[in-house]
């Protein structure tokens, strides 16, 4: 027994019709089982702007039966966006999620609905998901009497190099929060009596600069595999992320955007805030005609493709994806130029992070081994 599963990563479409992002790809979504994604809007017309929120719309309650409808029912909103539209932001987006049929992940009215893991039965082989944030706007996360994500937080530390020559740069160290790490440890290990297969989502990362991986986000897949989880799901870097296979389990760093509408005006590309952002990525340069406006790295994609069955996950397979000025995402060919361009960028930040891995093309996709 087994079934195809698909992962994506983040979506957030700003359309009148959210369902035509999906249209060049949606036919091979479908082939799957199961799919996964991670949602960056709330699902709402509803909620005053929280002042602690960063770039953010209403999304379209449009979105959660388009998602469905492209093989896309498992739905992660533990992430950065979870409380923009404060608690009926929040409320209506699990509340269209579920009358779409999807199943929700890493969000709820309290921390115990939020860390509450997920499971999902097809072709006689049980799927358990547990979803986690590190990407955390103040009181973005769940408490006893309050809504919000699943928090995986993170500690910095800053250590001077130069001690005799202040403003010189800093090392910089991360670490997990230890009680939110050993929830997620316990999670877990009490899945493996249920699940057949543990998927971990984790929204964690720097997003838009080039191969860099933190230690905290290296340190909690590592732990939840050791706990017994059989892959790791990254998202919110918004490009791709090395791929790591530790103790012979798959760990994407970054699926990095899929479906993501980001149209931009003058006003925006002047504020502070985007000219902040953008000096993490020099290369990203606003185009007002474009519905993506993210940074050339980002315009790279996947798709993780994969057989889960009761001894865990095999025949992995990532398809090269391009997304377009259109922000539409389009599976790439073997025989397209792209396609080099993807395999040969992962293999670079996936040996630029250190993560001993070895990318290698068959057919239409690409492998991934130890190296």
């Amino acid at each position: 027994m087994s079934l195809d599963f698909v992962a994506v990563g983040d979506v957030g479409m700003d359309r009148d019709q959210p369902a035509t992002i999906f249209d060049k790809v949606r036919d091979r979504l479908r082939r799957a089982d199961l799919g996964f994604c991670q949602l960056e809007v709330n699902l709402t017309t509803r909620g005053t702007r929280m002042p602690q929120a960063r770039h953010t719309i209403r999304g379209n309650p449009a979105i959660a039966p388009a998602l469905v409808d492209a093989g896309l029912g498992v739905v992660s909103f533990a992430g950065n966006h979870c409380m923009d539209w404060g608690p009926e932001g929040l409320f209506d987006t699990l509340d269209h999620l579920q009358a779409a049929g999807a199943v929700q992940l890493g969000a709820g009215r309290n921390i115990h609905e939020a860390r509450a893991p997920a499971y999902v039965t097809r072709n006689g082989v049980t799927v358990g998901f547990v979803a986690v944030n590190s990407i955390l706007p103040m009181n973005y996360w769940a408490e006893e009497n309050r809504p919000g994500c699943a928090p995986l937080r993170g500690h910095t530390l800053y250590e001077q190099i130069e001690h005799d020559q202040p403003g010189t740069p800093a090392r910089v160290h991360t670490w997990a929060h230890r009680a939110d790490l050993a929830a997620l440890v316990d999670t877990i290990a009490e899945m493996r009596d249920r699940a057949d297969v543990v998927i971990l989502s984790h929204h964690a990362g720097i997003h838009f600069v080039p191969a860099a991986i933190p230690d905290y986000q290296r340190e909690v897949a590592h732990a939840a595999i050791d706990a017994g989880a059989d892959l790791v799901l990254g998202h919110h870097a918004h490009i791709l992320k090395g791929v790591e296979i530790y103790r012979g389990k798959p760990i994407l760093y970054s699926l990095a955007n899929f479906a993501i509408d980001l149209k931009m005006d003058a006003a925006h590309a002047a504020s502070r805030g985007f000219r902040e952002i953008q000096k993490l990525n020099p290369d990203w340069v606003p185009d007002f005609d474009s519905s993506y406006n993210f940074p050339p790295d980002s315009a790279m994609s996947m798709i993780a493709e994969a057989r889960l069955a009761r001894g865990g996950v095999s025949d992995l397979r990532l398809l090269p994806v391009m997304i377009g000025r259109d922000a539409n995402p389009r599976i790439v060919g073997p025989q397209e130029a792209d396609f080099g361009r993807i395999r040969d960028y992962l293999q670079q930040i996936s040996d630029a992070a250190g993560l001993g891995s070895r990318i290698t093309a068959e057919g239409e996709a690409l492998r991934v081994a130890a190296a």
